[in-house]
């Protein structure tokens, strides 16, 4: 039984964390909601039971085990140094602490399946890990798949499109793309402020250059957490961000090259397992709405037609992109219990 906190309780990813973890293996531990002072005082829900979300202070980490800081980068600047000194293992999902020394991106999934394909000295958290970035959903949700298929049919390449939907820039950018659409629909001026361009009823591979989000700055991290996770296993990422007019949840396409000629079937089997629900080309395609709320990354696989032998084949995933970095923060933390002391001294 652990005291946990989790810091940014009232974001979009910190409830859906705090739901996860009153369903995970760690739902027997003491759970403290943490804000800043405009969420303090809010009552939310862990799992069945009614908890307030309290004053972010110094003092809020004694005594505690695990600290998932899913609020803004700048609140997990300010804090985790704190949450370290109290003796708390550290699980970023703001990703402030990406560049840090010794903290390790971490997508625990991916790891279970290319250790063994991996080079000698794979870098793995220990007892001198003061905390974890976990894993952008995105780059665990192409890494995994590439695992999958590697560790039964040799990968040569990977490409990825990927659509980014609103809720990756938080509730501003999610209000600003549902302004758009009424306003466009009316025939009223459009909010640019989180976008500077027209993201409703549109695609773009690129936003304007006062957008408060950054697509760049998330391909990149795509990329860098996608290399980190395989841990040099995996064949280097070719990848291409589009911000999608969408709520909610990653859709990906993906073109994969392997070593051999292979079928559908085959790399259907190799993709099938935990993590994966992989649809037939007789069911309805996956997407961003039929992965909401879904545990599993969805994916359905077509041979790209007139390749090389039938050795390049598209897939396309979908996945509900909270859920997906709250269970992934959980398998971080999970990892990271073993490297934590058993029983009390007294």
């Amino acid at each position: 039984m652990y005291r946990i906190g989790i810091v940014g309780a009232s974001s979009l990813v910190g409830k859906e964390l705090s739901d996860e973890l009153a369903e995970s293996l760690l739902a027997a531990s003491s759970f403290v909601l943490l804000d800043d002072e405009d969420a303090a005082g809010q009552i939310t829900a862990t799992g069945d039971e009614a908890t307030f979300i309290q004053r972010l202070e110094a003092s809020s980490f004694d005594r505690m085990d695990f600290v998932f800081f899913a609020g803004s980068a700048e609140v997990t600047k300010a804090h985790w140094q704190n949450a370290r000194r109290a003796g708390a293992s550290i699980v970023d999902l703001t990703y402030a602490l990406e560049g840090e020394k010794e903290i390790p991106a971490r997508a625990p999934w991916v790891a279970e399946i290319s250790s063994s394909s991996a080079p000698q000295g794979r870098s793995e958290p220990n007892l001198n890990t003061p905390a974890v970035v976990a894993a952008h959903p995105a780059a665990l949700m192409l890494a995994l798949a590439a695992a999958r298929l590697q560790s039964k049919l040799s990968l040569r390449s990977v490409a990825a499109t990927v659509m980014q939907p609103a809720s990756e820039g938080g509730p501003l950018a999610m209000d600003e793309l549902h302004q758009q659409t009424v306003n466009l629909l009316s025939f009223q001026t459009l909010p640019r402020e989180q976008y500077d361009a027209q993201v409703a009823f549109n695609l773009l591979p690129s936003l304007g250059e006062a957008a408060k989000v950054k697509l760049g700055v998330t391909e990149k991290r795509i990329r860098e957490h996608y290399a980190a996770v395989s841990d040099g296993s995996l064949p280097s990422l070719a990848l291409q961000m589009v911000q999608a007019p969408v709520f909610h949840g990653y859709v990906a396409s993906m073109l994969v090259e392997v070593a051999e000629p292979a079928t559908v079937e085959q790399v259907e089997a190799a993709l099938a397992g935990e993590h994966f629900d992989v649809v037939s080309g007789e069911s309805d395609p996956p997407s961003n709405l039929s992965a909401a709320g879904q545990e599993d990354i969805m994916v359905r696989v077509r041979e790209e037609v007139g390749g090389d032998g039938m050795t390049r084949f598209w897939l396309w995933l979908a996945a509900d992109n909270l859920k997906l970095a709250a269970l992934n923060a959980i398998a971080c933390a999970t990892e990271l219990s073993r490297f934590r002391p058993m029983g009390k001294v007294q």
